[in-house]
């Protein structure tokens, strides 16, 4: 295994494109460009590629769509970069698929640091895969509801406070379920009222996902925009 990462960068700002790749190139990293996703897959197909740095607001089809197709084909490492900066479109990056969230302008030596560290977390995953480990049956994350923590395959652990623990123990109870947010809103704060306000949820969920980010752990809680939250263990997918 190569000890660079192979890179991708998907940008449609041709200044911007040919910065990053003329410093990743300088790091001596392998690295391409592209300006859109048609032409990213095309050059993608002949040139492979170990992590991608993505834009969102792409030209024809946009960045989401490509983080999407990237997290289900499973062996990318994903850095969004991107101008959009608001907390919506940060956790829906996250949903889709992003280990990390990047927001412009981008520091381009702490952006070189965050990608070898994210590609010591790939490699060491792939290293266990070759040494016998078997990808198909990944490692659960596991709750402790005793010692209110959250632990990834990985082994990484978060300390949850109870009203995080009690959402992620409501959406862990049955992993690849879609629990519509009343529900999670009834079952965490004890009401049935129809003019309860469902940014609670909402609240909570987005302090646990910051916590996360911080320990460099992509929480495996989506949001189905329009039916509510799923917790996708990775041994369910």
């Amino acid at each position: 295994m190569n000890s660079l990462p192979r890179l991708a960068v998907l940008e449609d700002n041709q200044d911007l494109r040919e910065e990053l790749t003329f410093f990743l190139e300088a790091r001596g990293y392998p690295v391409w460009g592209a300006a859109s996703a048609e032409s990213f897959w095309k050059i993608l197909h002949a040139h492979p590629a170990d992590i991608v740095l993505v834009d969102l607001g792409l030209p024809g089809e946009d960045g989401l769509s490509v983080l999407e197709y990237l997290r289900d084909l499973g062996r990318f490492g994903i850095i969004v970069i991107t101008a959009r900066g608001s907390q919506q479109d940060k956790l829906r990056g996250l949903d889709q698929g992003a280990d990390l969230y990047l927001i412009k302008p981008v520091n381009f030596s702490q952006l070189a640091k965050d990608v070898d560290a994210l590609w010591f977390r790939l490699r060491d995953t792939r290293l266990s895969h070759a040494n016998g480990q078997d990808p198909a049956a990944p490692r659960p994350w596991r709750l402790d509801s005793l010692n209110a923590t959250l632990t990834s395959p990985a082994g990484d652990s978060l300390h949850l406070t109870p009203q995080e623990l009690a959402l992620v123990g409501i959406l862990a109870r049955q992993t690849g379920q879609t629990f519509p947010k009343r529900q999670v809103h009834d079952e965490m704060f004890g009401t049935a009222d129809e003019a309860a306000d469902m940014h609670r949820v909402d609240v909570v969920l987005s302090r646990l996902r910051q916590k996360a980010a911080q320990h460099k752990m992509r929480l495996p809680i989506r949001t189905v925009f329009g039916r509510g939250l799923v917790f996708i263990d990775s041994s369910t997918r």
